[in-house]
């Protein structure tokens, strides 16, 4: 491959190619860069499972949206059904990639899984209502992004690099504007 050619390793990548991961790493590896439409794409169907599982009131709509989010953080693009509609099908209709760094897109899968499988537990445990909150909140989450293209994961990720929570090599391109491509 080319440098400047696009990649398609689960359809996210472009410019010079990351080197690969090897073992179990590349079992685990997720895109950086990812396309922000593809993102886009995919939370919003989570907002309409997320409606639709709300709406029905069944929990078993609760695992499944938990399990995608599991299947994304742990292995990107990759098997996550959703994402692959995403990245697949839906996002080379919305045109060229715009790319966006990768891991605030995982840690804001990382935080959706986290919700999505309290929920879990709190609607099989009893508390339905607590899950209809959790739900709630993810439904809200997922439309900013979806909607209005607002990562509120991303900028938790930000929030916490700039206060020296997360290593500032977790991440260059978001703590140094010169490494961004827009």
């Amino acid at each position: 491959m080319t440098q400047g050619k696009q990649a398609d390793t689960a359809g996210f990548t472009a410019g010079t190619p990351a080197p690969a991961a090897t073992g179990w790493r590349a079992v685990f590896a997720f895109p950086n860069p990812v396309n922000e439409y593809a993102a886009r794409i995919t939370a919003g169907l989570v907002v309409l499972a997320a409606l639709a599982t709300l709406v029905s009131g069944l929990g078993w709509g609760l695992v499944l949206i938990a399990a995608g989010f599991w299947l994304r953080v742990l292995f990107g693009p990759r098997i996550s059904p959703f994402a692959l509609l995403s990245v697949k099908v839906l996002a080379p209709r919305v045109g060229p990639a715009k790319l966006v760094p990768g891991p605030p897109k995982r840690f804001a899968q990382g935080i959706g899984a986290a919700l999505s499988t309290a929920a879990v537990v709190l609607f099989f445990a009893g508390f339905a209502v607590g899950a209809w909150i959790l739900l709630a909140l993810l439904i809200v989450a997922a439309s900013l992004e979806s909607f209005a293209g607002f990562c509120l994961g991303c900028a938790i990720f930000g929030f916490l690099q700039r206060h020296g929570l997360i290593p500032e090599d977790v991440c260059e391109a978001c703590n140094n504007i010169a490494l961004r491509r827009l």
